[in-house]
């Protein structure tokens, strides 16, 4: 999920939001089709049906683009990988799934389904269109959309990640050589080959006179270069923590707190003499919960010495990992909760904490004595200090 965005609603149980860029982009479009697109090609209209065309056909384009990521979700759900959220936001949408892939298979079904229900919609708009006069608001309408989805199909199956034909093309090589990081090496730099090729048209359309069509056009080929870069990175990073848990790189020893420690005693000794913001609260090994600064000092502080951290903390359940947990799968939930730690709990008992330093430094000593972290390996722990 992209972050500032607003929730529509829900779909199939998956939350629909739009990021502020999406507004941005919807003006665009509007203005641009009721002032440019429909005069220059339909003629005879008045200037409200001009602007009643462009809001009808701005609203079915990004509802288009909406089914399109319906379309992935949907195959995805059935192949049972669960969907967090669609967002709409400048350059499309983005479905955010849960957990990853992991059966090439299913990335091939998941990804054709985009641009198979792009073109199911191309052919829907042209039949309703068949049926309305082709001068018509309705008919123009409906030529504009059925044009619009056979184009974002079309482009969609460009073979480049990330793009769909890109996530395509990862599949079959997936599916041919067994190796996941290998595809996404290959369709990543194919995707960064599509992106710098769609740079340099732009750019020379900025050259012949068509600036604003040539901007866009380098602007998302530079989008699609930076999201092809950035997911051979994570690809890299992902093959680079396989094999290792939780359990190998956590802290057996976490600071933590009695539930009857008072309020003033957590400030005093543990934020302003120790620099901690939150602890982990314990009573006889069984987590309880969390408690922070800011549950402190939304406190009057009159009271913090008579109130113990059991009335402030946020209770279980919290997010947790077991020491048996993936280092890929602890750093998903680092990073789609904002953590900067995770309980590591066995049997409802605390057994240990890992944090994402812990995790950087381990790729850190990986690189220097050039150790993969593969299933079998020991992960060592720096010695604790004497």
């Amino acid at each position: 999920m992209l972050r500032n965005s607003i929730t529509l609603g829900r779909i199939a149980g998956i939350r629909i939001g739009v990021h502020y860029t999406w507004i941005f982009i919807a003006l665009l479009v509007t203005w641009s089709l009721a002032g440019g697109y429909f005069p220059a090609n339909f003629r005879g209209w008045d200037t409200p049906t001009y602007w009643l065309a462009g809001v009808v056909a701005a609203l079915f384009m990004f509802a288009s683009v909406l089914i399109h990521e319906l379309g992935h979700s949907l195959v995805a759900i059935n192949r049972g990988v669960a969907v967090h959220s669609i967002t709409l936001f400048i350059f499309g949408g983005v479905a955010a799934l849960k957990n990853e892939v992991d059966d090439a298979w299913d990335e091939f079904l998941i990804a054709a389904a985009g641009p198979l229900t792009s073109f199911l919609l191309a052919g829907l708009f042209w039949s309703g269109g068949a049926l309305a006069p082709a001068t018509s608001p309705a008919g123009a309408v409906a030529s504009y959309l059925a044009t619009l989805n056979a184009f974002l199909g079309g482009f969609n199956l460009l073979p480049g990640f990330p793009l769909d034909g890109g996530r395509v093309l990862r599949s079959i090589i997936w599916g041919i050589s067994g190796s996941l990081y290998r595809a996404t090496q290959v369709a990543t730099y194919v995707g960064q080959g599509i992106a710098f090729l769609m740079i340099f048209w732009g750019l020379s359309q900025v050259l012949s006179g068509a600036v604003l069509n040539g901007l866009w056009i380098a602007f998302i080929g530079w989008f699609l270069n930076g999201a092809a870069e950035q997911a051979r990175q994570s690809q890299g990073l992902r093959e680079s923590l396989a094999g290792v848990t939780v359990g190998e790189l956590m802290d057996p020893r976490p600071p933590t707190a009695s539930p009857y420690l008072a309020a003033e005693e957590f400030v005093y000794q543990y934020v302003l003499r120790q620099g901690r913001r939150a602890l982990l609260v314990v009573d006889d090994g069984r987590l309880l919960g969390l408690v922070s600064v800011t549950d402190a000092t939304a406190l009057p502080r009159p009271v913090w010495a008579h109130t113990p951290i059991r009335q402030i903390m946020t209770p279980i359940p919290l997010k947790t990992v077991t020491p048996a947990t993936g280092l890929n799968t602890a750093l998903q939930l680092l990073v789609e909760g904002d953590f900067h730690q995770l309980p590591v709990v066995q049997d409802v008992r605390l057994v240990g904490m890992i944090s994402r330093g812990d995790i950087l430094r381990f790729l850190r000593f990986r690189d220097v004595i050039k150790a993969p972290g593969q299933s079998g390996r020991r992960v060592w722990r720096d010695p604790e200090p004497v």
